[in-house]
């Protein structure tokens, strides 16, 4: 069994960063991937980033603009260059051996003038 937690979530200006963070605990060896996944109000939930093995993954609305990067069983989401378009929840998310999901509570992100 794995629990993540996440942190880092807030309210930032157009143009402005945030760095979230998750935490994985109990059977992280287990995790093979880690990543972060996105939803905002009335949209579905749609994949942000990953990083497995050293291979990173991004959607094409983030790329050069959010870096992922993972230390252990801690993922990392560096959000640069934050638009109106980012605001929503975040959730982290990791696949273990046998592909199985878990996910974080979610963080909200809110990108406002």
């Amino acid at each position: 069994q794995v629990q993540l937690v996440e942190s880092g979530g807030g309210l930032v200006q157009p143009g402005g960063s945030l760095r979230l963070s998750c935490a994985a605990s109990g059977s992280t060896f287990s995790i093979v991937t880690m990543g972060w996944y996105r939803q905002a109000p009335g949209k579905q939930r749609e994949l942000v980033a990953t990083i497995s093995g050293g291979s990173t993954n991004y959607a094409d609305s983030v790329k050069g603009r959010f870096t992922i990067s993972r230390d252990d069983a801690t993922v990392a989401l560096q959000m640069n260059s934050l638009k109106p378009e980012d605001t929503a929840v975040y959730y982290c998310k990791v696949l273990d051996l046998i592909a199985y999901a878990y996910w974080g509570q979610g963080t909200q992100v809110a990108v406002s003038s």
